[in-house]
């Protein structure tokens, strides 16, 4: 295999979206090739039964998932599956397609290993999508659906979008995320209110019997983030995912005033929230960790606070593929040496 620092050296001659495009361009021929995926799966997949565990009535190999914003519309699933992930999220999907906002529309700061995207829910829409999932079903790990509202649908009209894209995946997904956090859509972070999320997951369990989730800004106050998790809880959400990008532009020093960051910058803010909800809601629901995680120590941190899976994302981007692997190597390390014998001992092991 090439080594990714020389693969590198091409990629940041690119813009970032152009590279993004050649990257999703060659994962989704490579699942053409069942030889392909063979190798790709014996050079970059770690298999463990210590890292495995139950979760919304399916198997995930290992904790580590790749966070929703990478394989927008669910072209590269089998290849990211042969990558060694957990489990893998795609999206955002809304019900029509929409083109997104304008570009330049996605920023790689190199020395930071972080990111900062106004992408706006570029998407080929829940018909065209739904179609490429059911072709290639099915799939080797579990999949999660992130859903989102269109840009020109209203505020009071938003459960509408929602209840069209639960139906939608119901069936070819293992879960679905309620995305109301993204800074990219105007207003969309305005959905973050009781009576929007107790309407939203009373809808959803109403529809379906797949695990619905929340995902939440890392900009919240820590006691209203508390708060709207509990909202969403008591209405029949079977999980929380923090965080999505952030809106704080003084973790940068040359951010763009428009757009969400993530990726290293974002670790420590990430984590503080993360806790906080892991202190008042480990145990009681599935709590998913994503924001800044790049090594295995750091996401052996989040599983120890209470995280039952971490996703990555911008890491992805800057180590390389090989991440998968070497995160779920630390993990193991990290667990023999405390005398670990499971994930499942891990996990929350800070909170007991």
């Amino acid at each position: 295999m090439l080594k990714y620092d020389n693969i590198k050296k091409i990629i940041y001659k690119l813009d970032p979206e152009n590279a993004h495009f050649l990257v999703e361009l060659l994962l989704k021929n490579v699942a053409y090739s069942n030889w392909l995926l063979s190798k790709i799966s014996k050079h970059f997949s770690l298999h463990d039964i210590s890292l495995q565990q139950e979760l919304f009535d399916t198997t995930f190999a290992n904790p580590v998932g790749l966070a929703a914003g990478f394989d927008k519309n669910a072209t590269m699933l089998k290849a990211l599956s042969a990558l060694g992930f957990g489990f893998v999220e795609f999206g955002t999907i809304t019900p029509k397609p929409q083109s997104g906002n304008e570009k330049p529309r996605v920023f790689r700061f190199v020395n930071e290993e972080s990111l900062q995207n106004a992408m706006g829910f570029n998407n080929d829409g829940l018909d065209k999508v739904l179609k490429r999932i059911k072709k290639n079903s099915p799939y080797s790990i579990p999949i999660g659906a992130n859903i989102g509202k269109n840009k020109t649908t209203k505020n009071e009209d938003s459960l509408k979008d929602y209840g069209i894209l639960i139906k939608g995946f119901e069936k070819y997904s293992n879960y679905i995320v309620i995305n109301i956090s993204s800074p990219n859509t105007p207003k969309l972070r305005d959905l973050q209110n009781e009576e929007f999320i107790s309407e939203l997951f009373q809808m959803g369990v109403r529809l379906t019997k797949k695990p619905i989730l929340l995902k939440i800004a890392p900009d919240l106050e820590i006691d209203d983030a508390i708060n709207l998790c509990q909202v969403a809880l008591n209405n029949g959400a079977k999980g929380i995912i923090a965080t999505n990008t952030t809106m704080d532009y003084s973790l940068l020093k040359d951010a763009k005033n428009f757009g969400g960051i993530s990726g290293k910058v974002l670790k420590q803010k990430s984590f503080e929230l993360f806790e906080n909800l892991a202190k008042e809601f480990f145990g009681k629901t599935t709590l998913i960790s994503v924001g800044g995680i790049d090594n295995g120590t750091e996401a052996y941190k989040r599983l120890k606070a209470g995280a039952n899976l971490v996703q990555i994302y911008s890491a992805l981007i800057f180590k390389g593929p090989s991440i998968v692997k070497n995160l779920n190597k630390e993990i193991l390390a990290k667990m023999r040496q405390d005398g670990f014998k499971s994930i499942k001992e891990v996990i929350g092991s800070d909170r007991r």
